[in-house]
């Protein structure tokens, strides 16, 4: 094993730990090696309260020499959002040019969670040149100031109603639904008043 191979293998092994303990994690996100056989390819879940009910499923493949470059982040569940695309992609730039060796796995999900929940609509106004992605098939793609899906992103700022109908929309059709929280009830809770209705639990889509 090279020198870089071990630094990077104990890295991941450190922020592995961090997920393993829940450091800074968002609500109702989980991460973790797919496998045992590889330490570089990661299977994440996460949800955000503008999709509310939805658990999303990302992937995330680290390079061999991380955390010298950022790890590739793509969800497999379909989202619709503006700043990310039919297949996947991220616009996001701590994924891209503005990744640092101080960042870790945990803040790009705080990262990824904070852009399902806020979508970036609006288009920059620097030239499209200076503001271009590159992943690692070498897709290129604007960054988080100009939105991938720009159909979207002019119905978020238009028709912000018709938007989030369609994001629950899709919540409810492509991702797995959030599990119910259960209450326990003590002896003195369980005995009701007999003039007491039953409390009925509405669902609003």
């Amino acid at each position: 094993m090279s020198k870089s191979s071990a630094m990077s293998q104990k890295r991941i092994a450190r922020e592995l730990h961090d997920v393993a303990n829940q450091s800074d994690l968002p609500q109702g996100c989980t991460a973790g090696p797919v496998s045992d056989r590889s330490v570089y390819e990661w299977k994440a879940t996460i949800e955000g309260p503008a999709y509310e009910g939805g658990i999303f499923d990302l992937s995330i493949v680290l390079p061999p020499d991380y955390p010298f470059r950022p790890p590739r982040v793509t969800f497999l569940t379909k989202v619709y959002h503006a700043n990310i695309n039919t297949q996947g992609g991220i616009c996001l730039d701590i994924l891209k040019n503005q990744w640092s060796p101080a960042l870790s796995i945990i803040k790009v999900l705080l990262s990824v969670s904070s852009l399902l929940a806020d979508p970036n609509p609006r288009q920059s106004n620097t030239p499209a040149l200076t503001h271009l992605c590159f992943d690692l098939d070498f897709i290129v793609y604007p960054l988080v100031d100009d939105p991938l899906m720009p159909e979207i992103a002019q119905r978020f700022l238009k028709d912000r109603k018709g938007h989030d109908k369609t994001a629950r929309e899709w919540t409810k059709k492509h991702a797995r639904p959030k599990p119910i929280e259960t209450i326990e009830l003590d002896d003195d809770t369980k005995t009701k008043p007999k003039n007491k209705q039953p409390i009925e639990v509405i669902t609003i889509d």
